[in-house]
């Protein structure tokens, strides 16, 4: 299984997920089963893309860039689904559905994978988990901020959703939780294969600034708080958390990085 191959199996899958949020959005309720069928679909496809393509890789594809986004795209839909279930909301579970799309749609115009082989630092048993649970808090951490954004615009003219607050927390406290597991085990991996548990470069300093960032929201939110200031904590701490995944390259500091994932 190559790239060439994604779009069958990307395209179908998109097309289950963004169907299944227009469906949730309607005026008129539909049958759950109509909603639920279509996004198992499209993340089995999905799944099967990403399964075949690591057997073919031999290797997990989650060296580069374009893997990564790969993985995000899985993981927002799929944090979507679930959200749909526990919430009900259907606006977002379309949001996250178009999301997931457009990451799909970014690799399959620029897929972006290299060689099959992995360097002896990344042939650890914690490669697979750090990078799994980051990917995963991210999907997490990007649904919050889309509630936060909703909750901010609601606040113009109304009093603050207290059920759309409620939702924020969860996947504040959900996401932060795989933040932190997901630091931890990277710390594990580093020490076990340079000899240290953290270098402070560009990648550490900016996880280590997003997980406080996260933490401000928790702490401000423990207090009871539901100001526009507590609701804009969430689309900051997702763009220092887009920073410091998409963005490390920019800094001077991160060049020969492995969290450039190239």
């Amino acid at each position: 299984m190559t790239w060439d191959a994604f779009p069958f199996f990307a395209l179908p899958a998109a097309l289950c997920w963004l169907i299944a949020g227009l469906l949730a959005c309607r005026a008129r309720p539909v049958h759950r089963l109509a909603i639920e069928l279509p996004m198992l679909a499209g993340l089995v496809l999905f799944a099967a893309f990403i399964a075949a393509f690591w057997h073919t890789l031999a290797r997990p594809p989650l060296r580069t860039m374009g893997e990564t986004r790969l993985w995000y795209a899985f993981f927002l839909a799929a944090a979507g689904h679930l959200t749909w279930l526990r919430w009900r909301d259907g606006w977002l579970l379309l949001l996250t559905a178009v999301m997931a799309t457009a990451f799909a749609a970014v690799d399959m115009l620029d897929p972006e994978s290299h060689s099959i082989a992995l360097m002896p630092a990344l042939q650890s048993f914690f490669f697979v988990p750090h990078v799994v649970i980051y990917i995963l808090a991210y999907a997490l951490f990007g649904i919050a901020a889309f509630a936060a954004l909703a909750q901010l615009w609601r606040q113009r003219t109304q009093p603050a959703d207290t059920h759309l607050f409620a939702f924020m927390d969860e996947a504040a406290h959900i996401g932060f939780g795989f933040l932190v597991l997901g630091l931890l085990l990277g710390a594990v991996w580093a020490r076990e294969a340079w000899g240290h548990y953290w270098a402070w470069d560009p990648k550490e300093t900016l996880a280590f600034v997003t997980g406080a960032a996260y933490l401000i929201y928790i702490h401000l939110r423990a207090q009871g708080r539901t100001d526009k200031l507590v609701a804009w904590t969430l689309p900051v701490a997702f763009l220092l958390l887009l920073l410091g995944w998409l963005g490390t390259s920019l800094f001077p500091g991160a060049q020969g990085s492995l969290h450039l994932y190239s």
